[in-house]
């Protein structure tokens, strides 16, 4: 895997998260961190839970492991009739789901609101709010279904070594989600009053739809022809089920962390699910970058690695990856953490969008930093095991992680009364402790992962993020001080500044120590500006 690779990966990847961005920062402006926000936020939790583990999650990292291994066997055709079987199967299996989850979408939601009916809720339960929360479930559901069949074509793509137009297709779902809702909304309620989230929740299954479609012409080009296949008692069909079985828990942790931690937002305050969202899309944007960009590249070498048992190349791919992810995120981790408030501000903060609402985002902003690195490694690390057919071992540790966000949440905001920022510290715990525990067992598979080494070089860019922690407190001090209250072109301007300065100084710095990922990417930043 080269850096070039990624770095390929991340701009494609970087386009997407940018127009999420550009999303939240629209629902910012229109709702800011209403009640009504709230309801919308939680009723997507629904589908993009089953998107992570039945798509992007579980189906996408089983899929490309058994493609990849069946089309370096036993060649392309017998590759692409495994993928017409996965296709059918899959449109057949989540047609159903969808419609099973229309009829039930009621009893989910109830269990989505149970703990705002029970007498620890700091929160008034609202039948209205309840209504239109399993009205708009209903409306995105099938959504279930395009995502799982645009996660098979892109593990194809990817298997094949096309990584740009699948990294760009939910640039696609952005654009479609943001400008059919957008029009869908405006028309059923042009005041933008809780009807027109109808009209954005039917702007997310167009999305959904762009997001499919847009590519299918570099599927064509790759080889494939699509041709039902109701023949699924197949050895890679039954392969890609079993890995599966454990990635559908433990590929989606913190996922379904975050839809646990919805449920106790929502008994919090009005605005809570809100904030925490708005908090949370800011975290994902240097972990699609950079932590999803790496992952993408880093799987199909992983699994042609491990073909026939562990060769040569496993350990060093898998170490490779795992120590560009530390030298791209921490920076991010410190930037996010120390330059919470005036980013919330750039971001967000405007019409709907107040000064409060600003604060309460930076604060969970701020808890969910602290857990940024262990998260991003977790996208490269939990996909190895699956490259290994050591399915069980994340599947365990999810479980277990799962009980320590319970306790903790029910800790911090039923025992302790703390507020939404708790629930976003469990998340960043709970993504901590899950790495540490898989990087400990993978160490026995693999019979190391350089550790020493991968420390060594941790202390080195933690020396060079205290001195880009220097200029961020720095710049928070004579810049920044009570961003709300700065012109908002001063605002972008001052952070840019820091922004731009804080890397560089934490490149220079940590070339200067000889961290070899810090000369490949000036290496590479050399080569883009010559072209």
């Amino acid at each position: 895997m080269s850096a070039t690779a990624t770095w390929k990966v991340s701009a494609a990847v970087m386009a997407s998260r940018v127009l999420g961005l550009a999303r939240e920062m629209m629902f910012a402006a229109l709702f800011g961190g209403s009640r009504w926000m709230d309801c919308f936020y939680l009723a997507f939790k629904v589908p993009n839970l089953l998107r992570d583990l039945f798509a992007e999650g579980a189906l996408s990292q089983a899929f490309v492991t058994t493609f990849s291994k069946r089309l370096k066997t036993e060649g392309e055709r017998t590759a692409w009739r495994l993928a017409n079987k996965m296709m059918t199967l899959a449109a057949v299996f989540m047609s159903g789901v969808v419609l099973l989850g229309i009829v039930v979408a009621p009893w989910i939601v109830d269990l989505l609101t149970a703990l705002a009916r029970s007498g620890a809720a700091r929160r008034n339960y609202n039948l209205e709010e309840v209504a239109l929360i399993v009205t708009m479930v209903r409306v995105m559901y099938p959504f279930i279904l395009l995502v799982s069949l645009a996660a098979l074509v892109m593990g194809m793509l990817n298997a094949r070594n096309v990584f740009g137009m699948p990294a760009l297709a939910s640039c696609f779902f952005n654009l479609g989600s943001m400008l059919g809702g957008a029009t869908l909304g405006y028309w059923l309620d042009p005041a933008w009053g809780p009807r027109s989230l109808i009209g954005f929740s039917l702007g997310v299954v167009i999305g959904g739809l762009a997001q499919l479609l847009c590519q299918f012409p570099a599927l064509r080009r790759a080889g494939y022809r699509f041709a039902a296949d109701f023949q699924w008692r197949d050895s890679g069909v039954r392969q890609i089920l079993r890995l599966m079985a454990p990635a559908v828990i433990a590929a989606s942790v913190v996922q379904i962390n975050v839809v646990v931690n919805a449920m106790f937002a929502y008994s919090v305050s009005e605005g809570a699910v809100s904030w925490l969202n708005y908090a949370f899309r800011l975290m994902q944007l240097p972990i699609g970058v950079f932590g999803v960009a790496v992952a993408t590249v880093t799987l199909p070498a992983l699994s042609r690695a491990a073909i026939g048992g562990l060769s040569a190349d496993f350990k060093p791919t898998l170490t490779k990856g795992l120590r560009l992810v530390a030298f791209l995120v921490l920076p991010s981790t410190l930037g996010l953490i120390l330059l919470a408030e005036p980013l919330v501000s750039v971001l967000y903060e405007r019409r709907a969008f107040a000064a409060h609402d600003r604060m309460q985002t930076a604060i969970a902003l701020r808890a969910y930093g602290y857990g940024l690195l262990f998260y991003a490694w977790l996208k490269v690390l939990q996909p190895a095991f699956y490259a290994i057919d050591k399915r069980w071992f994340p599947m365990l540790v999810s479980i277990f992680a799962l009980g320590v966000n319970l306790g903790c949440n029910y800790l911090f905001v039923i025992v302790l009364h703390w507020g939404h920022a708790s629930l976003a510290l469990t998340t960043s715990i709970t993504a901590c402790m899950n790495f540490v525990i898989l990087f400990a067992v993978m160490r026995r598979f693999a019979g190391g992962l350089a550790t020493a080494s991968m420390l060594g070089m941790l202390a080195k860019l933690l020396l060079a993020g205290a001195v880009m922690a220097g200029v961020c407190m720095a710049a928070n001090h004579f810049l920044l001080q009570d961003p709300g209250r700065l012109p908002l072109l001063l605002r972008l301007g001052w952070l840019t500044v820091t922004v731009g300065v804080a890397a560089t100084v934490y490149v220079v710095t940590a070339k200067l120590l000889r961290v070899p990922e810090a000369d490949e990417t000036l290496a590479m930043l050399r080569r883009k500006v010559r072209r």
